[in-house]
């Protein structure tokens, strides 16, 4: 197969450029064929779903909360597109302002990451894994997944698409496609597909992220019936240099290290190596892939009804008792491989004891998950949709899917949900449990209550949250995964207790949070391949603020401030102080264009920051060397002209400096041996259009 820099590296999508422009020019096709039957209008789907997420608020905007019908607009210049996630009746609307990139890229500014963009990340505030029952614990590239949870269902009256172009320094590139259209009132679908490809700055560390996720939902025309179905594959591959070999590298005088590309690094140091961007075969470095498949059915009983306006009678369904049942398959498949392993024997038997290097090093592991969940759902007051009780079972299988295949497993979930968001929306209540009955995770449990209150449009809002989870150790810490992991025996249970709050003042546009942990049997990673627990119980807290202060007219102060820490001999190291602070000039001075300029700074105190293990891609607690940064600065100007936006930046202007020579040589470190590039530029392009 002849690779391409918009290629999707699965066994299941394989999407090559003639193939996206294809699936674009079939959706624009229906756009045409399909106007007709939107122009018919309809009320959607204002009856839909139930509560929202759990553990979420039920997403922002607006939105179809209670019982409520409203007209919608099927001009032929106008286009009303509103979505709301898998387990919410709650319909949210696209966020148009342009004060803020990282709303563009899977990157947050709340993240550092070993290199370029794409490369292994971890967050830089404290939140551990609150998941329970099976996880295989490989988590570097989390933030660059779609998923499941974050799976938008749309209704739009006009078909609706998104392009995306991002490119910046060493030809990073990001490349997005999102389209959404109905089919009828109540058949929507979307089709979205993402790239990021980025050779980086150092030696070897290419990446090749490819995202693709079909999703649709249709409601029978009687409104008894329901159906959501998702399609979705992630391929993440990350090549791996083990960082370089010195620091004073980065200081040498030598004029061919001005390229950084040419500093000498732990792995991949042949001249296998390679900047070019249409080269994405893996040489040294991870990839992980999974895929998911999930069909969601709802059947209604209840009674019907109507309203009647001046100009016509609108009639709905009111549900009492809804039936459920989903069905989803899930395949992950992690691998690290290193086709030039011998040329770095030094690293293999230093840091993974090895005796004697082959020319190949290749692990991997993969898991395959069924799962079926049948659930009762009854709504106390027909009339709003928000309020619900909700009670069923889950089943799982697991399969192994990689040779030597280990024994199968099942677990048996039960769990409840009580949801009350009220008519007058002053309220928003969430209780929350589930309990692990039978199987391989016996005794795992997760528990979660949530409670927001509307204080009124001038005071703000008042959010409190209650969780305690225990779950099985991940399958990294406790089981043989081929990977080179040294494991302790007898890990016990991981048990995370989180308390939290948030008072925000709408007046004064402040939000104060304070967060505590209580935690006990944490696992984690204190060498390249030693695993290990820490049975203590011990406390963490975090509080923060954010504000939005105008400085005068024109120009806005936001501010993003943290302070973290944890008690005793935690093996957990983070920043004690995170802050990000925007200084913007944001106006509209023509009537289509809104504009967004300033500076970008973000800072974190000295810490002994994890060090990056790229066999099992883990990051792992170390005490030798502190990192301490320069403020990271980015200069930015971002605007909008009707429906198209532009992000245009420059990144790490700390890195500055005259003392090797002028130019941007000092970079800051984002682990030992894991410099930051120098100075970055960026350029993002998006245009949406109706079609």
């Amino acid at each position: 197969m002849k690779h391409s820099m918009i290629s999707i590296q699965t066994k299941w999508f394989n999407l090559t450029p003639s193939i996206v422009v294809a699936i674009t020019t079939i959706c624009l096709f229906f756009a045409n064929v399909t106007t007709y039957a939107q122009g018919r209008g309809g009320i959607g789907r204002a009856m839909q779903g139930m509560g929202s997420r759990v553990g979420g608020s039920g997403g922002s905007g607006g939105g179809s909360d209670s019982l409520s019908f409203e007209k919608r607009k099927f001009a032929d210049d106008s286009v009303n597109v509103r979505f709301k996630y898998l387990d919410t009746a709650r319909y949210s609307f696209f966020d148009s302002s342009v004060s803020d990139f990282y709303r563009r890229i899977p990157m947050k500014p709340e993240y550092v990451q070993i290199g370029h963009n794409g490369n292994a990340i971890r967050p830089l505030l404290f939140s551990p894994l609150r998941t329970p029952g099976w996880d295989m614990g490989f988590h570097a590239f989390d933030p660059y997944a779609l998923t499941i949870a974050d799976t938008r269902f749309m209704n739009t009256t006009k078909p609706f698409t998104e392009l995306g172009y991002l490119v910046g320094s060493k030809a990073e590139q990001q490349i997005s496609i999102l389209h959404t259209q109905n089919v009828s009132p109540d058949w929507n679908f979307v089709i979205q597909y993402r790239l990021i490809n980025a050779p980086g700055t150092f030696n070897s560390q290419n990446t090749n992220h490819n995202n693709f996720r079909f999703n649709s939902d249709f409601t029978s025309k009687n409104q008894r019936y329901h159906a959501y179905l998702i399609l979705m594959s992630n391929a993440l591959q990350s090549a791996e240099n083990g960082g370089i070999q010195d620091e004073s590298y980065l200081v040498n005088p030598n004029p061919a290290y001005e390229d950084r590309f040419n500093i000498p690094t732990n792995l991949a140091a042949t001249a296998f190596s390679s900047r070019n961007f249409f080269n994405v075969k893996l040489i040294t470095g991870n990839r992980y892939v999974d895929k998911h498949y999930l069909l969601r059915q709802q059947y209604d009983f209840g009674k019907k009804d109507s309203i009647v306006t001046d100009s016509s009678v609108v009639r709905y369904f009111l549900p009492k008792l809804r039936f459920e049942n989903t069905v989803q398959l899930s395949k992950y498949n992690y691998q690290f491989l290193d086709v030039q392993a011998s040329g770095s024997s030094a690293f293999y038997e230093k840091n993974y004891s090895y005796a004697a290097v082959p020319d190949t090093v290749n692990y991997q592991t993969g898991m395959d998950i069924l799962k079926t969940d049948f659930s009762l759902i009854q709504f106390p007051d027909s009339k709003n949709p928000l309020q619900f009780i909700k009670a069923g079972a889950s089943f799982l299988l697991y399969t192994p899917n990689t040779v030597p295949i280990a024994d199968r497993f099942t677990n048996t979930i039960v769990h409840g949900e009580y949801r009350n968001r009220t008519r007058n929306k002053k309220w928003d209540m969430l209780l929350y449990g589930e309990f692990f009955l039978l199987g391989r995770d016996l005794g795992n449990y997760r528990l979660k209550a949530n409670l927001q209150r509307s204080l009124g449009e001038r005071f703000g809002s008042l959010e409190l949250g209650f969780e305690n989870m225990n779950r099985t150790p991940s399958d990294i810490f406790t089981r043989n995964l081929s990977f080179p992991v040294t494991r302790q025996n007898g890990l016990g249970n991981e048990n995370v207790t989180a308390i939290n709050g948030s008072l925000y003042f709408s007046k004064i546009k402040t939000r104060v949070s304070l967060e505590y942990f209580l935690i006990s049997n944490y696992t984690y990673f204190k060498g390249f391949q030693a695993a290990d627990q820490y049975a203590p119980l011990f406390n963490f807290i975090r509080t923060g603020i954010s504000k939005e202060t105008n400085l005068s007219k024109k120009w806005k102060w936001y501010l993003d401030l943290y302070v973290q820490t944890a008690t005793g001999n935690a093996p957990i190291h983070l920043p004690l102080v995170y802050t990000r602070n925007r200084l913007a000039f944001e106006g509209k001075p023509f009537r289509n264009l809104v504009i967004s300029s300033g500076l970008d700074v973000r800072y974190y105190s000295p810490y002994f920051a994890d060090n990056y293990s790229p066999l099992i891609g883990q990051f792992f607690y170390q005490t030798e060397r502190k990192i301490a940064i320069r403020p990271d600065v980015a200069a930015y100007t971002n605007f909008r002209i009707r429906s198209f936006t532009t992000y245009v930046r420059i990144e790490n202007l700390n890195t500055i400096t005259q003392r090797y020579g002028f130019g941007f040589k000092d970079n800051n470190l984002a682990a030992p041996l894991y410099p930051n590039p120098g100075m970055v530029f960026r350029l993002g392009i998006f245009w949406n259009f109706v079609n």
